[in-house]
């Protein structure tokens, strides 16, 4: 019965994740009281420490260190490392807990349906005149929204890779259509870097298959081919958006300037930064960053915008943790690409194997490729990747 309890929240987690917030936060605490009593009455924690625990935790540490030592004070500076721990005890957790194939399933399917059912609120929303464009309920700005599907996207599609000859008519109807619902909902989103990394991450996922078969390769280079005629014929907001900055000369909707304010808080604050949630308080930046414009030849009133973060994961990080928060972020994310890399199924390996890598490999392009320009691994795409990983990473041999 504890072990039903226990899976019974992992799975309300996934089901509430992109939809209300107080149902999550509820079930993520209660998946890990659960986890820990069980694990306890057990006596056993997954085996023994490793490289992998050490890489998390330093990187859960990295947040409450760049707290103490903050050079920005009077802001969420202690309270921000909490979702890092939130989001870091999930992937922990997951990783420790080798959870039967029917069970990860439960889980990866309680994600696919939690997001139909947030797209279906979403539309309800915009359609009723609430701004913002699209918007999951639980997930809030359209650049966070698409991160979400963007991640969820590629779990589509890995699904229909590795179950597609196993599932009867009826289930790759339905597989088919949940993709595609997903797809739109990324392309509706007109979020440049998740929809170009969404709309890439079909073909990149395929030539991950090659091993195993050939077919989803060309079924991945004709959606892309596909997608990409949809996008020009029919006109995308995303495509609309991409040239009306170009003709304003802002193709990077103002992110240089939003990074050199950034900057020049680091250069100040080089270890540690001036602490997580911080960044839309580093105005004396701002001012000296004005001040030096004025002084130059040619004056830009907009070389230093003030935003709430740094529009980017590496420069978010480098910013409000400093090179030892962003040392410990380089480290976790280099190490699961590396081993996403050498640790490719082999062909005859089961479909849950490369579903599982499948889907991590989806969520690591996602949170890598649109972190260059989005601060991805943040709140509800935090846990989101957290628990991809950790669901692959416990497959792995312990060493």
């Amino acid at each position: 019965m504890s072990r039903r309890l226990e899976i019974g929240a992992l799975v309300a987690l996934c089901v509430f994740l992109p939809l209300y917030e107080a149902p999550k936060s509820i079930f993520w605490a209660l998946y890990v009281v659960l986890w820990i009593v069980n694990r306890v009455r057990a006596r056993d924690f997954g085996g023994r420490w490793d490289a992998w625990d050490s890489l998390i935790a330093a990187w859960i540490v990295s947040g409450f260190a760049a707290a103490a030592f903050a050079g920005v004070r009077g802001g969420d500076e202690w309270r921000a490392p909490l979702d890092l721990l939130r989001y870091g005890s999930v992937l922990w957790l997951a990783r420790r807990s080798r959870y039967a194939p029917g069970e990860v399933a439960l889980a990866l399917g309680a994600l696919v349906f939690s997001t139909l059912v947030g797209l279906g609120m979403a539309y309800v929303a915009m359609w009723r005149g609430k701004g913002g464009g699209l918007q999951l309920n639980s997930v809030g700005h359209v650049n966070h929204t698409a991160i979400y599907l963007a991640i969820m996207f590629g779990v589509a599609v890995t699904w229909l890779f590795a179950a597609w000859q196993g599932w009867t008519a009826g289930a790759r109807a339905l597989g088919l259509a949940a993709t595609l619902c997903i797809l739109v909902g990324l392309v509706t989103t007109a979020s440049r870097g998740a929809v170009g990394v969404g709309v890439l991450l079909s073909l990149l996922l395929a030539l991950g298959w090659w091993r195993r078969s050939r077919v989803p390769l060309v079924v991945g280079a004709a959606a892309l081919v596909v997608t990409a005629a949809a996008l020009f014929a029919g006109g995308a907001e995303v495509l609309r958006k991409h040239e009306a900055n170009v003709k304003a000369n802002n193709v990077l909707s103002y992110r240089g300037e939003v990074w050199s304010m950034g900057l020049a808080a680091w250069r100040e604050h080089p270890w540690f930064g001036v602490g997580m949630d911080n960044y839309g308080r580093i105005t004396p930046y701002r001012r000296r960053l004005e001040q030096d414009n004025a002084a130059a030849p040619t004056h830009d009133p907009t070389a230093a915008l003030e935003f709430a973060h740094g529009h980017s994961l590496f420069v978010n990080t480098l910013t409000e943790r400093g090179l030892v928060g962003l040392a410990a972020l380089a480290a976790l994310l280099g190490a699961l690409g590396l081993a996403l890399v050498r640790n490719r199924p082999p062909s005859a390996a089961a479909g849950e194997t490369w579903l599982l890598w499948g889907a991590a490999l989806g969520a690591w392009l996602v949170t890598v490729g649109v972190g260059v320009f989005n601060t991805t691994l943040h709140h509800e795409h935090g846990i989101l990747f957290a628990l991809l990983a950790g669901f692959w990473l416990s497959r792995l041999p312990k060493r």
